[in-house]
């Protein structure tokens, strides 16, 4: 891992410059946001400052280009000083003040994931000239935070969502959603998938006569919802927004053609425990979202009495493996070591090298880490040696 003492360099960069004696270096800038790195970059121009004994402007980028975010945070570094501007917005930044000492901590770490997703939405939309956004919204909380961050970032008369209930919804799950789009005032569709559920089932009896109910069905119904919504956004328009989480993507627990259809992957580079504590911000001056979201056991209500954890460990489990997988890329020994379950983390390793041929497929993802899927993280789709 590089530090402020030994950067990714073939040459000593600060050695060279310090040579010129310079009375100013101005760093012009586009470093991409990550909720794990924000504090990294002052601690080098920090590093910088003393080695060059002058003053460093710092000017970073803002704004997110398709999955790529830059947070601003431009800074003025003298001395012992260092001042800091907004992040994620532009500003005409003054430094007449030597007294002003201004540092990253100002901006927490959750409130700058609430920024960095909210850019991410807001550009994407505006940059590829569209207006409005649709997506589905299921009861639960990753639908639910996607809905609210879209009314956030482009206003809730251009956000309109359609609940798509089956035999497997339960009352709670609609009435939830109803509810959420009331207190955020976003517009919203009931239309069912049973009657179109029933016709492919009947369709396919031919074929599948003898056969027990599986994955196959519940694919079914997540690809008809899936229908619907494209439907929806050729008809009028609109952006489709995807509600899948990290967590989610990382083990392939989604329909390709179904719940992974999407324009861009809002949630796609946090982790459920991540999308959680982003809900609590969320409702932090109001309960934007209902309670009843956020306590309720996760499910994807595709099956009578379904729950994530029926095949995938506590996600406050999951999650800790799988950035130990992803984002320090330790191997299951390394893991195990920690004080994990050996034979659930072999399991967790599979999933996520042998689901890559989802990822391969899915929407792009708002890049918040240093490790999201797609130009983050490539892996062979055909790879024996697992």
């Amino acid at each position: 891992n590089p530090s402020p003492e030994k950067p990714y360099y073939r040459y000593d960069v600060l050695k060279e410059n310090n040579k010129l004696k310079p009375d100013l270096l101005v760093n012009i800038a586009a470093s991409p946001y990550s909720y794990l790195q924000i504090q990294y970059r002052y601690e080098i121009l920090k590093q910088a400052q003393k080695i060059l004994s002058c003053p460093i402007v710092y000017a970073n980028q803002v704004g997110c280009q398709t999955d790529i975010v830059f947070d601003g945070g431009s800074a003025y570094i003298k001395e012992e000083s260092i001042q800091i501007a907004s992040f994620f917005e532009e500003q005409i930044f003054y430094t007449n003040s030597e007294d002003s000492k201004l540092c990253f901590t100002h901006i927490s770490q959750i409130e700058s994931i609430y920024s960095s997703l909210i850019i991410g939405i807001k550009d994407y939309i505006k940059k590829n000239n569209f207006q409005k956004v649709v997506l589905g919204l299921s009861g639960g909380i990753d639908s639910a935070v996607v809905t609210v961050l879209a009314a956030d970032a482009i206003g809730a008369k251009n956000v309109h969502t359609l609940l798509m209930p089956s035999r497997y919804s339960s009352k709670h799950s609609i009435d939830d959603s109803i509810e959420l789009c009331k207190r955020n005032n976003i517009s919203y569709d009931i239309i069912s998938i049973e009657q179109v559920f029933e016709k492919v089932n009947e369709a396919l009896f031919p074929l599948f006569k003898g056969k027990e109910q599986d994955i196959t069905e519940e694919n079914i119904q997540a690809r008809i919802r899936a229908i619907y919504l494209m439907a929806y956004s050729n008809k009028f328009g609109y952006v489709l927004l995807n509600t899948s989480n990290k967590s989610e993507i990382a083990v392939g627990y989604g329909t390709l053609y179904g719940d992974m259809c999407g324009a861009i992957s809002v949630l796609g580079d946090l982790y459920k425990t991540q999308v959680y504590e982003l809900a609590n911000y969320l409702n932090k001056d109001k309960e934007r979202i209902p309670k009843n979201i956020i306590f309720k056991a996760p499910s994807a209500e595709l099956r009578r009495d379904q729950k994530d954890s029926d095949s995938l460990p506590e996600y406050s489990i999951l999650d800790k493996i799988l950035f130990h997988i992803i984002e320090e890329q330790k191997h299951i020994s390394d893991i195990a070591q920690l004080g994990f379950d050996k034979e659930v983390i072999k399991k967790v390793y599979q999933l996520v090298q042998k689901t890559d041929y989802k990822r391969y497929q899915a929407p792009p993802v708002i890049r918040i880490s240093p490790k999201a899927f797609g130009l983050g993280r490539i892996f062979p789709l055909v790879k024996k040696w697992i």
